[in-house]
């Protein structure tokens, strides 16, 4: 252990920290450039063949960037992407990225430190950084933006150079250190765990921008919003969105026990796929799809009296023709992902004739992730953290999300040796309550896969 991990765990004070050398290497969760083929005939891309755990290099640090010793992150379904090098290698990300030259050159390596959620202590900070200092507490937001672009400063998110950090660029959160921009700094919750608190940036700002946000879906009170995937890391967070503003959340399961792990956020409606003979190979068939949506719809309109106004999409192939069917004459879907296939089919009648409209939407500028984390400040929005893996186990983790075994958001101990560190407001928590804030700390992955 370096002298300055060492400081970091045991809490020093921000001017011991900012006098303790860098360490050359750290430890790190990457994919090597070398595997890029190995699934090339494979069914089972098995993510635990992939993954690696083991001592990187500490990149130089750019004016506009800070280092961050990671206490925790969390595993997001990009993750999985870059463990399987689909729906193309991410080197092929880094390589795009090297040609702008400079400090980008840094990124295109035979390896990538993956991870798209962190939280943890600045060490370090650019010559340019002007609002952060060393021994802050952060959490960080996956939006890699160039705001050098003009189309940035209107919305981050717009700039063709917009990257997912820890997914197209290199230096991710599933390590001990990470290098990220200023811009991507928010403050850590204080009344939360590392490990709680390193489960929110990308769901709940991407949830937070797909429904509340104004380039999303603007949501309004007493809308009914469809939500799949409802007990995983996205739906969790949409979820609590949807009710705090006044709507009716419906969501859609795959198992018994997801289901009682969303009524346990709160979720009153709740609907199994097989209710609707929506099964695991689901292929998006046009034909098919309308009729699982009839189906559907009965079941929605039977609990709520009346069809969706927005559906919540991140699941792609296997339901993206469900939802353009199910949702109202005048209804939006707004989608973020595409886990079950990017490919969508779906019977465009249902979509011009009733007048719907499809909203793609790409995580969240910083403005909206600072609002969403206001909301999680607030005690508004709680973690949606079910199970934590220490660091050396992420391939682990990452396999219980491939296979669809997980519920909310597992988490991962970094820089952290133990789970409850890094409350700072203690009399907030006490008052917010252990069982508000961990909702779904009894729901581990299950043993079987989905």
């Amino acid at each position: 252990m370096s002298a300055l991990t060492e400081a970091v765990c045991r809490g020093a004070a921000p001017e011991e920290i900012g006098r303790l050398s860098l360490p050359d290497e750290y430890t790190a969760a990457y994919v090597r450039r070398e595997d890029e083929d190995i699934f090339s005939q494979v069914t089972d891309k098995d993510v635990r063949k992939s993954l690696h755990v083991g001592p990187v290099p500490m990149p130089d640090l750019a004016p506009d960037e800070v280092v961050v010793a990671v206490m925790a992150s969390s595993i997001n379904y990009n993750t999985v992407w870059s463990a399987m090098f689909e729906p193309v290698s991410t080197f092929r990300f880094l390589r795009n990225f090297a040609r702008q030259g400079n400090w980008a050159t840094r990124h295109d390596l035979p390896y990538q430190v993956v991870g798209s959620d962190a939280s943890g202590v600045v060490v370090r900070v650019g010559n340019g950084v002007r609002h952060w200092r060393v021994g802050d507490h952060v959490v960080v937001s996956p939006a890699y933006v160039d705001e050098q672009e003009a189309a940035t400063h209107a919305d981050g998110m717009m700039g063709e150079e917009q990257r997912a950090w820890g997914f197209e660029t290199n230096f991710g959160g599933l390590a001990e250190y990470a290098v990220v921009r200023s811009t991507q700094l928010v403050p850590k919750p204080a009344h939360l765990t590392w490990e709680e608190a390193a489960s929110n940036p990308l769901c709940a700002g991407t949830a937070y921008r797909m429904l509340v946000g104004e380039r999303g879906a603007r949501m309004k009170q007493g809308d009914v919003v469809l939500v799949w995937g409802a007990a995983g890391g996205l739906g969790g967070y949409a979820v609590q969105f949807v009710r705090n503003g006044g709507g009716i959340p419906v969501g859609i399961v795959g198992s018994d026990r997801k289901a009682e792990a969303l009524r346990a956020l709160g979720c009153e409606v709740v609907i199994n796929r097989a209710d609707f003979g929506l099964g695991g190979d689901a292929t998006g068939d046009p034909e098919q799809s309308v009729e699982s949506g009839r189906r559907l719809g009965r079941l929605i309109r039977e609990q709520v009296g009346r069809d969706p106004d927005i559906v919540f999409e991140h699941t792609g192939r296997a339901t993206f023709g469900i939802s353009v069917f199910v949702v109202r004459r005048g209804g939006t879907v707004v989608t973020c992902g595409s886990s079950t296939g990017y490919q969508h089919t779906f019977d465009n009648r249902y979509l011009w004739m009733r007048l719907k409209r499809v909203i793609g939407s790409h995580v969240a500028n910083l403005q909206e992730q600072w609002e969403a984390a206001r909301l999680v400040d607030r005690g508004s929005v709680v973690p949606t953290l079910s199970a934590v893996y220490p660091l050396s186990e992420v391939a682990e983790a990452a396999r219980v999300v491939q296979t669809n075994r997980h519920i909310g958001k597992i988490g991962v101990l970094c820089m952290a040796r133990e789970r409850g560190l890094g409350v700072t407001a203690p009399e907030t928590r006490s008052r917010l309550g252990e069982e508000r804030l961990n909702p779904l700390r009894a729901f581990h992955p299950g043993t079987d896969e989905e």
